[in-house]
């Protein structure tokens, strides 16, 4: 059917989508390599639901991975910031919106040799080489400034650390390890949770005039520091629809940069 009559594979597809992602999912795989030529997900580039196989087969020969992003709808996953840089290469991004999508592309793995890779993720892959020297250098030069940041959000973020993914944003969150912020989500909010964490990395857009008020208040005022990092981090959670952990507090903060 989805080859003889799209359309109607696509009206078929949008009411048990979700019935084929589980069965890639369940039994530990057992029948991913059946179903996985059944799927779709929202193109950024196409702006509609592609296969697979038609992402692949329109994939640059320089890109190195099959890039997604997560969220509620596609409205937000585009506002996201972690997807500029991806963009920018030219380089096309699925849209994951329902629950089950990412744990059924973890099932998968790879698709004709092709990895997938979360724009969330600590490393696309394509940075170049002046672009990460720069973010080295400025990450070296202001080593004790982030080391005071991630200090003050012990227990939050793992590290943080000179982005080199953001362009016009100020802030977001990536995650090391195998958990991504998209399934302690999904995870926190079955019953019965087991707390699942994942391990998030505050990025700072070292271009950004936001990253000169951090440099001014680590220099002169403990305090500002401390106000202005909590009220990042809050934002990046906010970006990735995580609830903050202190509602009260956060506005707070933003009513003390209202009114100093």
């Amino acid at each position: 059917m989805i080859k003889n009559d799209r359309e109607k594979y696509e009206t078929f597809y949008k009411t048990f989508g979700r019935q084929l992602k589980f069965g890639v999912y369940s039994d530990f795989g057992a029948n991913k390599d059946t179903l996985q030529d059944l799927l779709m997900f929202y193109s950024s580039k196409e702006k509609k639901l592609v296969t697979l196989s038609e992402y692949v087969e329109n994939m640059p020969e320089d890109q190195p991975y099959i890039y997604y992003a997560t969220g509620d709808s596609y409205e937000r996953i585009e506002k996201l910031p972690q997807t500029e840089m991806v963009a920018d290469k030219g380089y096309d991004i699925l849209f994951f919106t329902e629950d089950v999508d990412e744990f059924a592309i973890r099932m998968l793995m790879t698709y004709k040799e092709k990895e997938f890779r979360s724009v969330s993720s600590g490393d696309l892959g394509f940075e170049d080489d002046a672009e990460e020297q720069e973010a080295e250098e400025k990450e070296a030069d202001n080593k004790a400034l982030f080391s005071a940041m991630k200090d003050l959000l012990t227990n939050k973020v793992k590290d943080v650390r000179a982005s080199k993914r953001l362009k016009s944003h100020p802030v977001c969150l990536t995650a090391d390890g195998e958990i991504s912020l998209e399934m302690e989500k999904v995870l926190s909010a079955m019953p019965n949770n087991q707390s699942v964490q994942a391990e998030k990395v505050l990025e700072i857009n070292v271009n950004h005039d936001v990253f000169q008020a951090l440099q001014k208040a680590y220099d002169s005022d403990p305090d500002q520091l401390k106000l202005y990092t909590n009220l990042l981090y809050n934002q990046a959670l906010l970006i990735e629809g995580i609830q903050v952990d202190d509602p009260v507090e956060f506005t707070n903060d933003i009513c003390k940069v209202m009114v100093p």
